[in-house]
Parts: C-alpha cells; sequence; structure tokens
C-alpha cells in the first residue's frame, strides 16, 4: 500500500514516522497545500492529516483511497458525509497529551499567578542588583490553597487538572458543557455560579455549537475581578475581542491562553492588541506538545493503521 503524510512537520521536526514504511510505501511531506494535496494522494491508499481539509476537493482524484488517519483528536478537517459515501475509514488519537496539557494549564497560571515576568525582568533589568532590600514587593500574589478552581468541561484533561489542584490545596468545582457529566469527587454547578465563586477559570472543554463564544463579555462580566481565565481547550469557546475588552477594563485579573480561533494567529487579532504579558500571557498550540506526547501520538497512528488492516475497529470515527 502506498501510505502518504501530508503535513509530518505539525508532529514536529524531531519526530520519527519510518515505522510506517513497514506497511508499504512511505511519501512524507512537511506541509501541504490543498492543491498539492490532490496531487499528492492521487495514488495513495491511506493519508494521514492534521489541519488539511479532508474532502472531495482533495480526495475527489484519488479513487484508492480507503483510510484517513487524523493526527489528532479533532476531526473538524474531515467531511464526514462525503468520507462515509466513499467508504473511507477513519481514526483519530486521543488521551496522548492529558499529561502535557494539564502541565502547561499549571505553566499558564503560575506565569499570571505569580507576576513571573515582572520579577525576571526587575533582577535582570539591574534593579535588583540596586535595591536595599533582600526581597522585592512590586507586585503581590497569592497562594492557590484554600482557593475555588472552577473547570469548563470535565473530560480526561479537565480530571487531571481537577486533581492537581485539589493537591495544592484548591476546591474544584465544574460546569458539564455537554449536561451530561456527574462526578461525585467535585462539586456540579451551572456556569454562572463557576463563573461568579471561582479565583481560576480553565476550560479544557471541545468545540461543539453549545460551547462556541460561551466565554464572551457577559461571562467574564460575571468573573471576580481578581480571577485568572486560562483556555487550553479550542480557541473558538472564547470571544477574543470581550476578552481583550474585559481585560482592559480589569473585570478580570488576567488570562492564559493556548488555543485561538485562527492559527496560527492573524497579525489584526484583537489579542495582538494587548501587549501587557501580566495580564494576557499567549503560547502558540504547544500545550499537548510533549516530546513524550508526541511520541506518544506517533505510536497511536501506528496501532491505528496496523488494527484497520487486521479488521480491527479501533479509535475509528468512521
Amino acid at each position: 500500500m502506498k501510505i502518504v503524510f501530508l503535513e509530518k512537520n505539525s508532529l514536529g521536526d524531531d519526530v520519527d514516522v519510518s515505522e510506517f514504511a513497514r506497511f508499504g510505501e512511505l511519501e512524507v511531506y512537511p506541509f501541504s497545500t490543498n492543491q498539492e494535496t490532490l496531487e499528492r494522494v492521487r495514488d495513495a491508499d491511506a493519508v494521514f492529516s492534521n489541519k488539511i481539509m479532508m474532502n472531495e476537493e482533495t480526495l475527489g482524484e484519488a479513487p484508492k483511497l480507503k483510510y484517513i488517519g487524523i493526527t489528532a483528536t479533532g476531526t473538524n478537517n474531515v467531511d464526514m458525509e462525503y468520507v462515509k459515501s466513499r467508504g473511507i475509514a477513519v481514526t483519530n488519537v486521543a488521551g496522548y497529551s492529558t499529561d502535557a496539557v494539564a502541565q502547561h494549564t499549571f505553566a499558564l497560571l503560575f506565569y499570571l499567578l505569580e507576576k513571573l515576568r515582572y520579577f525576571d525582568d526587575f533582577v535582570k533589568s539591574g534593579d535588583y542588583s540596586r535595591s536595599k532590600l533582600f526581597c522585592h514587593y512590586g507586585e503581590k500574589f497569592w497562594e492557590l490553597s484554600g482557593k475555588t478552581w472552577g473547570i469548563i468541561g470535565l473530560g480526561t484533561i479537565g480530571k487531571k487538572v481537577a486533581q492537581i489542584a485539589q493537591t495544592f490545596g484548591c476546591h474544584v468545582i465544574y460546569y458539564s458543557t455537554s449536561g451530561k457529566n456527574n462526578n461525585d469527587q467535585y462539586e456540579r454547578v451551572q456556569l454562572d455560579e463557576l463563573l461568579c465563586r471561582s479565583d481560576i477559570v480553565s476550560v479544557h472543554a471541545p468545540l461543539t455549537p453549545q460551547t462556541e463564544g460561551i466565554m464572551n463579555y457577559h461571562a467574564f462580566a460575571k468573573m471576580k475581578k481578581s480571577a485568572l481565565f486560562i483556555n487550553v481547550g479550542r480557541g473558538p469557546i472564547v470571544n477574543e475581542a470581550d476578552l481583550v475588552r474585559a481585560l482592559e477594563e480589569e473585570l478580570i485579573a488576567g488570562a492564559g491562553l493556548d488555543v485561538m480561533t485562527r492559527e496560527p494567529l492573524p497579525e489584526d487579532s484583537p489579542l495582538l492588541r494587548l501587549q501587557d504579558s501580566k495580564k494576557l500571557f499567549i503560547t502558540p498550540h504547544i500545550a499537548w506538545a510533549s516530546i513524550e506526547a508526541r511520541k506518544r501520538l506517533v505510536q497511536e497512528l501506528v496501532l491505528n493503521l496496523e488494527a484497520y488492516l487486521k479488521g480491527e475497529d479501533r479509535n475509528r470515527i468512521l
């Protein structure tokens, strides 16, 4: 069989996918456009894609194609009706990045909570060397112990964050975005109550019609002025212009984002208007991307394809 990786660099340039060659002829491309995809998959039996749309425009001239491996959890880039009409199998990967995303959630939090940029700048500017005191109180911060952590979306990652937050002494409350998630370990509340009560709000929910845009100006206005907001879920869950307005008006104390509505972030994004990283700290969708997580992802892709070839159902979406 012929196997084509369309966007290998979306997995990083330090990850090896040569193991796929044991299944057949392997072609690996760092990036692909839609037009390039049309040509590159023409003779393919299996295709691996991350963001490239899998639809008639890109797959219409690939009569042999029988398998699409999505190199992520989300499958928004697959035209399910078209692919189903072609009888093409689709798999995704899940659970490979739980530890990495939970870790990054706290990295974002502590950067904001402890004003780390400010204190690092204070030392490296030479101001600390000229100080008469061994300590500097230019910015204030508080402890996590005793605070309320509100989680939007208590899935696998949300539960991991909840466990860590409890270790720091937080009281964890959560809002089920589907309305179906009940967990006796934590207090379940409605969204408005979560926003009003929480000192930290973190988003770990999928993007659905129910979650798109739920964090808007009115939502931020319900939060404590001292609260911190973290989004490592999906970008469109947050109205970015409303978030910037809320930060500028000091409705909340700060926000950390790893996901955005459009990625890469457009140059005219309202998020770039706010350059104060003590208030808004942004990382470029890297929460999932630890070395270990990316290696686990590739191994999951191998196991998915192997299972498909054996006629086994593993991580099948279609």
